[in-house]
């Protein structure tokens, strides 16, 4: 291998998928370097090795849940070993650690240190505002801990400008800014299934949690039997949101879904939504997918004021702000998107293209991490 050339990104979820990652991966594969993703499988699920058209994903195969806080404490440890062991072993060939959270990054700075490897650390949510079920004493000694390592990393990456006051007390030695902007591929519309029978159709895959308000759009979509909700991803709420919607038919639950297949559902649907509430810290300065996701595909969005993201909302007008938790506001919004016509459809979605287009758009996020690596490299 070229010197400077091998990257490990590592991750503590399966990358089944993981689209912020997998798109980096890509991009840097296609300016020469070679890639091995590492991800943690907690439930045994996937292959532990798969090839893909960036490189080689290995998968970690040791137990653990999402969202338990303490209780996955001990299983959190154990991925760090064994993390640490895998790089340890391999470490001739990669010159980079790219770790892209909290649960990642200490294996990566033993390798620093002992193996002189560089290290990038990719913040896409701030880890101790992002925690469920933990003590607060707790989580102000993993806030000071992330803070301190950030900056022994050679590089850290944000998804978003408004998480530099997340991080306020770090040192960063190199600081980027990489929004989740997605990249472009060619989509096959008609993916939702019955949405001919649909005066609107609303879609959300990702994480399922319920913060993120999707019982409260199951809940209006329930009341209103012209409307069309397609919903997968996994998380916490998996079972008790496949639970919730039984017996309802216009309310469908794709579960995991590749990441071109979720493209071409959103491409296909009406409105997208991101409602996160703005009560838990790490979402007042969220910048989720899906944002950049409706901007490129000329789609409206629904987010929660006080979450970051309405801001941009606001300001390039690409949607509707909501109070979170007010069903009253959300239902309003999707009457309004509802009774768009033709001519005010496209004009909607030519802003939403020209806005993303110029700011926002993978090619811009693509150099600035293309720059990044190649400047550690030097």
């Amino acid at each position: 291998m070229e010197k400077g050339k091998g990257i490990f990104f590592i991750c503590s979820n399966p990358i089944a998928p993981n689209p912020r990652v997998e798109k980096q991966a890509r991009t840097l594969s296609k300016n020469g370097f070679k890639i091995t993703v590492i991800g943690w499988d907690r439930e045994g699920k996937f292959p532990q090795n798969e090839t893909k058209d960036y490189g080689e994903i290995y998968r970690i195969q040791t137990s653990g849940k999402y969202g338990s806080g303490m209780r996955n404490l001990f299983a959190v440890v154990r991925w760090n070993i064994v993390l640490f062991s895998f790089l340890s072993r391999n470490r001739a060939n990669y010159d980079f650690v790219h770790a892209c959270d909290f649960d990642s990054i200490i294996p990566g700075l033993l390798c620093k240190f002992l193996y002189k490897k560089k290290v990038i650390y990719d913040i896409c949510d701030f880890y101790a505002e992002m925690i469920r079920n933990i003590p607060d004493f707790v989580k102000a000694i993993i806030k000071h801990m992330d803070l301190f390592l950030i900056g022994l990393a050679d590089a850290v990456i944000l998804a978003d400008e408004i998480r530099t006051e997340q991080i306020k007390g770090s040192k960063p030695k190199k600081l980027v800014v990489i929004y989740n902007s997605p990249p472009s591929i060619q989509l096959k519309e008609g993916i939702c299934s019955g949405t001919d029978n649909h005066n609107l159709v609303i879609a959300y895959i990702g994480l399922l949690q319920r913060e993120r308000a999707i019982f409260g759009v199951i809940d209006v979509v329930k009341e209103h039997p012209e409307c069309k909700l397609v919903l997968g991803g996994y998380g916490a709420e998996e079972e008790g949101i496949k639970e919730y919607i039984k017996g309802f038919g216009n309310i469908e639950f794709v579960g995991r879904v590749p990441y071109e297949k979720t493209l071409e559902i959103y491409a296909s649907c009406d409105v997208m939504f991101a409602i996160y509430d703005p009560r838990i810290p790490n979402h007042r300065y969220s910048s989720a997918n899906k944002l950049f996701e409706a901007m490129m595909l000329g789609k409206p969005i629904i987010v929660a004021r006080n979450t970051g993201m309405d801001l941009i909302v606001e300001k390039y007008k690409l949607g509707f702000v909501v109070e979170y938790g007010n069903k009253k506001e959300l239902e309003e919004a999707l009457t309004k998107i509802s009774e768009w016509d033709e001519s005010a459809l496209q004009k909607f979605s030519e802003n939403a293209k020209k806005v993303y287009a110029e700011n926002f758009s993978w090619g811009i996020m693509e150099r600035r991490l293309v720059e990044l690596y190649r400047s550690l490299a030097e």
